[in-house]
């Protein structure tokens, strides 16, 4: 049987707020994330991610605001990412209301934290977000950053991809810096590279532009379809997605009319 295909917006939260820029830069406020949160649970999102980009201490407090407020108001599984440094990070974010959380900066400076969060919680508690850019620097033409996508690092994307996966990660998050916010696609060549070597669901993530882009990355070897710009513009709904994927023969989840605060069958928690 053939699984479904996730249809996931993206929520970047910074201080609160929703925000969108070009690579990772100029950001924008496009509004509040519970309210966004709501207006894609109606729609007929089958997940929803935060990432906190900025991520310091002292807006901390406000994400797991955010958060506990988002999973009050819907009821499809919710990945929090950004400023996970330790386990005790992750039980915080499952306390308020987290299914999943994301890893990148600290889990590239200390990879013994992947296998922390994994042996405590879980693999399929464990995302590892992978903010990727070319580079002809390693073997395989991709390097991962750290900081919301500011610092390069040396590290081949791939083999820490591996590596990581090997330590228990259970899904990856993959976004290109370089399509990131600029609609012109995904990045169907580190697509195709990440399913070749994961063992787990990879989520394709940055560069969606119009719902013709989506097709492409499932055949490229995505699980999900992660976009953030072009549903936070009205630009698409879940359902323009969705429909552009079942005409291309890719399955997705079925979804009814649904108001804020009813469980479905099929995705309810």
């Amino acid at each position: 049987m053939t699984l479904a295909t996730r249809v996931i917006p993206c929520l970047d939260v910074a201080a609160g707020r929703v925000v969108k820029g070009v690579n990772f830069e100029n950001l924008r406020d496009m509004g509040d994330p519970v309210e966004l949160a709501g207006l894609y649970f109606d729609q007929g999102a089958d997940e929803l991610t935060f990432l906190d980009v900025t991520a310091t201490v002292d807006e901390r407090a406000t994400t797991y605001d955010v958060v506990r407020r988002t999973a009050e108001a819907v009821f499809i599984p919710l990945t929090v990412g950004g400023g996970v440094r330790a386990a005790d990070d992750v039980a915080r974010l499952l306390a308020v209301g987290a299914d999943k959380v994301g890893v990148n900066s600290a889990a590239i400076a200390r990879p013994d934290l992947v296998d922390e969060i994994a042996d405590r919680f879980g693999a399929q508690v464990l995302v590892l977000s992978l903010d990727v850019k070319r580079s002809e620097d390693t073997s395989s033409g991709f390097v991962v950053t750290t900081h919301g996508g500011r610092v390069a690092t040396t590290l081949d994307a791939l083999v820490w991809a591996r590596e990581a996966i090997e330590r228990g990660a259970g899904e990856l998050l993959v976004n290109s810096i370089d399509a990131d916010g600029t609609k012109d696609g995904f990045d169907l060549e580190l697509i195709s590279l990440m399913r070749e070597l994961s063992s787990v669901p990879v989520i394709a993530s940055g560069g969606a532009g119009a719902a013709e882009h989506f097709p492409p990355a499932v055949h490229a070897g995505a699980d999900a379809v992660l976009a953030a710009s072009v549903f936070h513009s009205r630009q698409l709904t879940i359902a323009d997605v969705k429909a552009a994927l079942e005409a291309d023969g890719i399955p997705t989840r079925r979804t009814d009319a649904r108001t804020t605060g009813a469980h479905t069958t099929e995705e309810g928690r």
